[in-house]
């Protein structure tokens, strides 16, 4: 039986506002123009684990304003029938774009946050052992979604952000692979060096593997006994909103397919690069046929 992989995570409705710079406190700014675009840590994620061709299923809840959500990501390939409606409007994020691509992001959670044991429970009742679940911190019982994944024999993937005090409820010492940038690296270990972070780590948590993204200064991946490097793929950055996201998605699906993580780092890193020339968050993914001709370009 083939591994399954479940993405049990948030949906998003993205107001993207173009600013000169990320607005001060007590300041007030003027945006000429603004965007709306699909997101949410968990969309991005099972659009770039689809597009890099994996065979994914989406777990999340949606507001009547999110139908276009679940319309895309079964666009991408992804599975939607544990996508499902809620009273609650959809969660959205205000983020803002600077001319250098730079942005700063406030999430309002909405339907992300109306989860349910008994709805837990429906979604896992499809998978099984050596099934792959795929979570991030932007839905609620986070910490019921992984106990009940593990006791099923499910191999956690975990990206702790927004990293805050629901992070803490979790028994991270469930989590199979952990998918950090250096911010989320220091929050889980108290460590800035990414070396140091990678121990610590393995330390804490030494049934864990760790993938570790530094923007411009490339990624590296640790599972305790090997540790190896990526250097960034250069690329002029137009928005970084789902540079993360799609590296997550091309990394685990490289990774899960058998893929060294030296090679699985570099397919990640080059489609993040191509994500981060383009507007938006998951429509800036690339397929996963322009990765490997961009790949065969760096050759």
């Amino acid at each position: 039986m083939t591994m399954k992989i479940l993405n049990f995570g948030s949906l998003n409705i993205d107001y993207t506002y173009q600013v000169d710079h990320v607005v001060q406190e007590g300041e007030t700014i003027t945006s000429p123009v603004l965007e709306i675009f699909p997101g949410g840590k968990g969309l991005n994620q099972t659009i770039a684990l689809a597009k890099a061709g994996s065979d994914v299923w989406h777990a999340g809840l949606i507001g009547e304003d999110g139908r276009f959500l679940k319309e895309l990501c079964a666009e991408a390939g992804a599975h939607t029938e544990y996508i499902r409606e809620s009273e609650v409007r959809s969660g959205n994020a205000i983020i803002q774009v600077t001319p250098a691509g730079n942005n700063c992001i406030i999430v309002f959670p909405g339907s992300n946050r109306q989860m349910t044991p008994e709805f837990i429970d429906e979604v896992l009742a499809g998978f099984g052992e050596g099934d792959v679940i795929v979570l991030q911190n932007e839905v609620n019982l986070l910490d019921v979604i992984i106990d009940r994944a593990y006791a099923k024999g499910m191999k956690i993937v975990l990206n702790p952000s927004p990293f805050d005090h629901f992070i803490d409820e979790c028994d991270l010492a469930k989590v199979s692979l952990f998918m950090i940038n250096e911010i989320e690296g220091k929050q889980l270990t108290g460590l800035t060096d990414p070396e140091a972070i990678l121990a610590k780590i393995a330390e804490l948590y030494p049934g864990a593997a760790a993938v570790l993204t530094l923007g411009e200064d490339g990624s590296m991946f640790s599972d305790g006994h090997t540790a190896v490097r990526q250097a960034a793929v250069p690329t002029k950055a137009v928005d970084t909103t789902a540079a993360g996201d799609t590296f997550s998605g091309f990394f685990l699906t490289a990774w899960l397919s058998g893929k060294s993580p030296e090679e699985s780092l570099k397919i990640a890193s080059t489609a993040s690069s191509i994500a981060v020339s383009r507007k938006g968050a998951s429509i800036s993914i690339p397929l996963a046929e322009e990765v490997e001709r961009a790949l065969a370009d760096l050759h």
